[in-house]
């Protein structure tokens, strides 16, 4: 049973770390798009009151989605809401990650945020190390690797 139970987390880790490089590839370019690098530069620099403030504002944007997601649900639209809170994980990942790299050294210096960030990382990094070890995710990795190269490939 400890062995399918890790096999399923290392395929949900693996898919995780795809969307993950996806949608900061994604953020990246969103930024540019929308020329906030200034934006990002006044997040690295402000201080850690207003780094809460606008660690704040991705999820005050996607809480909406998810409140329609579960709307929905409870309609018995179950596909809709399904996708309507697939649409609101990938929105908040990119939103909410982003504004977290940029203002996490800011973000840290609240005692609360520090211990619960320490906290969530040592978990996950302890789950992360016995999800590595399986067979599963050695496959995976090896299968993503070889996607990458094949996608470069294609545009080279």
């Amino acid at each position: 049973m400890k062995k399918i139970l890790l096999s399923l987390l290392a395929i949900i880790l693996i898919i995780e770390e795809w969307l993950w490089d996806i949608l900061t590839t994604l953020g990246h370019s969103l930024i540019q798009w929308l020329r906030l690098e200034r934006v990002e530069l006044w997040l690295t620099q402000t201080s850690p009151t207003m780094a809460l403030v606008a660690f704040s504002i991705p999820i005050l944007i996607v809480l909406p989605i998810n409140l329609v997601a579960i709307g929905l649900l409870a309609h018995g639209l179950i596909l809709e809401g399904i996708g309507v809170e697939l649409l609101a994980k990938l929105l908040g990942t990119v939103l909410i990650a982003r504004v977290f790299a940029l203002t996490k050294p800011q973000l840290l210096t609240f005692n609360f945020l520090r211990v619960v960030y320490t906290t969530i990382m040592a978990w996950l990094q302890w789950a992360h190390q016995k999800v590595v070890e399986t067979q599963v995710y050695r496959w995976g990795q090896h299968f993503k690797a070889e996607t990458k190269a094949r996608f470069a490939a294609w545009f080279h």
